[in-house]
């Protein structure tokens, strides 16, 4: 995106307004002068009063607005390609009101656009623009604007107010009173004759656009930074908007989208919102909604809030195919929060905006969005996974050994995930390892590293995973998704809902070829690592205080972990091992477990079981739970079914009376496993 120097041009601009308006200080309140004042102030370069005729500004000119300028009923305001106005920081009292019946025609083109934009372009220096129209809106025919009062709405759904195209507007959003805001751009019944093309609203203190019923449609819609929604709507506004690039790199805005009341069923075609500081990506009130293609979100911690507890599948209509997967209620009866898989690959172009003059570039350490091609990152540089971050099919992300990666505290929308056909290579030593964790290496401060496979599982071809919605599972009983070795992992498990976790190294129907050695995972809200199906091996693992199992697995696994230390410390912990469902008889070899705080060891579900050799258990209250009165003969040790009684008063319970003390494991080289950010 282009650089224009917004704030240069304004600075000039500021004090040829100074000159400008030093021989007007003593006018009258701008909104009472006549029409013949309001025109020599348009000749004196200065926005102030109402137009009640056509006029045309002048592209040479930079005009200073300095109040309340207005369109009135009949009148007309054109505005060339590469005209500047420069707004002053006079908060509510500093707007421009299209009133019904006016019309703007905003003519910018890509090589020159047209600006509106206080001094410094800071959050809520001035109104914004308010175009009201004829169009139908529920609030009823000349209902009241809560800016400035103005009438709009009426029964024409074809309504013309005008036509933006190539605007720029920045620092928007003046507090009108707790309840109410400027907008960057409000339409309030604003009808679908009305265009508006290639609109880019930045810093707003509010939303970025609004729409109050009507049926005006907008394209090319670029939003960077408002602190509200960024495409917010009301009162069954029923157009559309198409091609939209959303971006949030400030904390503590309100969503990407927030459709509000009775459902218009506005229509959304190839959306992309991006956010660097998580947040919420899609917001429907009462019985809101519409119809969304080509929808890409990226980095937020919740992809859609149904804030007054409505179906999604009520009135929102993802025709990709999305469904929206329950992720956690809020903690208000009427709230519930979903999780949609949105694909991270960007719908829409951020080039395609190469008109826009935004201070914003994405650090090449921020890690988010998706893998598509070879990428490499470098160990000298302190990394942020700030959101997902996506190997696709065909893609291959290498990090070499000593890179450090920080976590964002974002619980779910934190993670890394290699999908089917794409490949990871963490290339970690002993003396540099590679440490990906959250700053506090608290349990849940995000997700975890997750990777799909085309190996077997009972689950079938093509499944879909638990977290992430990723697909997995194939014939491949070979497959290679790569390479991990010295990783270590701090603060993962992030709750999905009360079902689904995410783990420390989560590895779906990964394949046999596939190098899995010297993992190190501390602080799991989950489990440590969990094998779904396939045919990987691990070795040399290090997992300490996982709340969940410190190793899990399920449909078939029949791979192998040599050399696992498992340390509990910490009381409530779940297992050290758990089995589930049918039996690919995984093999485990040298398997060290301390407790010091009992619990229990191992558990197996179902028909599940597994060979183990070189097995040493100590502190633990229960050696093994069959779960489900599995025979315990599905557990062979050391080359026999288990030796063990069951526990007095117990079905399933059981102590092991031999196989157990086998010499523990000596971790004393394994100096990389604590590594730090």
């Amino acid at each position: 995106m282009k650089k224009l120097t917004l704030k240069l041009f304004s600075l000039v601009a500021l004090v040829a307004a100074v000159n400008l308006t030093s021989c007007s200080s003593d006018d009258p309140d701008p909104i009472e002068k006549g029409d013949s004042d309001v025109i020599m102030n348009l000749e004196d370069g200065i926005l102030n009063g109402t137009l009640k005729e056509t006029y045309t500004l002048s592209p040479s000119v930079v005009y200073s607005l300095s109040g309340q300028f207005i369109i009135d009923e009949g009148a007309v305001l054109n505005i060339p390609a590469g005209t500047k106005i420069l707004a002053d920081n006079g908060g509510t009292d500093v707007y421009i009101a299209v009133l019904k019946g006016g019309e703007i025609y905003v003519n910018g083109n890509a090589n020159n656009p047209v600006v509106m934009s206080s001094v410094d372009g800071n959050p809520g220096d001035w109104g914004g623009l308010t175009i009201c129209g004829e169009a139908p809106t529920s609030a009823g025919v000349d209902a009241e604007a809560e800016v400035g009062g103005f009438k709009y709405g009426g029964t024409n759904e074809a309504d013309n107010s005008g036509a933006i195209n190539y605007l720029q507007i920045v620092g928007t959003g003046a507090q009108i009173n707790s309840e109410s805001q400027y907008n960057g751009v409000s339409f309030y019944g604003v009808g679908s004759e009305t265009i508006v093309e290639n609109l880019a609203v930045i810093n707003g203190a509010d939303d970025g656009v609004e729409f109050f019923g009507g049926t005006v449609s907008v394209s090319n819609l670029y939003l960077e930074d408002n602190d509200d929604d960024s495409i917010d709507w009301t009162e069954e506004w029923s157009g559309s908007v198409t091609n939209a690039y959303i971006l949030h790199t400030k904390a503590g805005f309100s969503t990407a989208f927030e459709g509000d009341k009775n459902n218009g069923n506005p229509t959304f075609t190839n959306i992309t919102a991006i956010s660097t500081v998580g947040g919420k990506a899609l917001q429907f009130k009462k019985e809101s909604g519409g119809t969304i293609t080509g929808l890409s979100l990226s980095g937020y911690d919740i992809d859609l809030d149904m804030a007054d507890g409505v179906d999604p599948s009520v009135n929102i209509t993802f025709a990709d195919g999305l469904t929206p997967v329950s992720i956690s209620d809020s903690g208000d009866d009427d709230t519930f929060y979903y999780s949609l898989d949105a694909p991270v690959v960007p719908t829409v172009d951020v080039n395609s905006f190469d008109w826009v003059d935004s201070d914003v570039s994405f650090d090449s350490n921020v890690l988010q969005g998706a893998v598509t091609g070879d990428v490499t990152l470098d160990a000298s540089v302190s990394y942020t996974l700030t959101s997902s971050y996506i190997v696709q099919d065909g893609g291959k992300l290498t990090i070499p050994a000593g890179t450090k990666i920080t976590a964002r505290d974002g619980g779910t929308g934190v993670y890394i995930a290699v999908l089917m056909g794409g490949e990871i290579d963490i290339q970690g030593t002993a003396t540099n390892p590679v440490v990906i964790a959250s700053a506090a290496g608290q349990g849940g401060d995000w997700g975890g590293l997750t990777i799909c496979g085309k190996a077997t599982t009972s689950a079938g071809v093509n499944a879909e995973a638990e977290v992430g919605g990723f697909e997995y599972g194939g014939t491949e009983v070979e497959d290679n998704s790569g390479s991990i070795t010295y990783l270590v992992l701090k603060g993962t498990g992030a709750q999905i809902n009360s079902e689904s976790q995410y783990n420390g190294l989560s590895l779906y129907a990964v394949g046999s070829k596939t190098t899995i050695d010297n993992i190190s995972v501390i602080n799991g809200s989950d489990d440590g690592v969990e094998f779904f199906g396939g045919t990987v091996s691990a070795s040399n693992l290090y997992l300490e205080n996982n709340d969940d199992d410190s190793i899990d697995w399920t449909e078939e696994w029949s791979g192998s972990v040599t050399n696992a230390y498992i340390k509990h410390t910490v009381a409530g912990f779940s297992t050290v091992f758990e089995g589930d469902k049918d039996n690919g008889n995984p093999t485990f070899t040298n398997i060290t477990a301390i407790s010091t705080v009992g619990g229990k060891a191992l558990q197996f579900k179902k028909l599940s079981g597994g060979s183990i050799t070189g097995l040493h258990l100590s502190g633990y209250d229960t050696d093994v739970d069959m779960a489900d009165n599995g025979d315990l003969s599905n557990v062979q040790i050391n080359g026999a079914a288990a030796d063990a009684t069951l526990v007095p008063g117990s079905t399933t319970l059981y102590t092991l009376n031999s196989g157990k003390d086998a010499v523990a494991l000596d971790i004393s080289t394994w100096t990389w496993i604590n590594a730090s950010l």
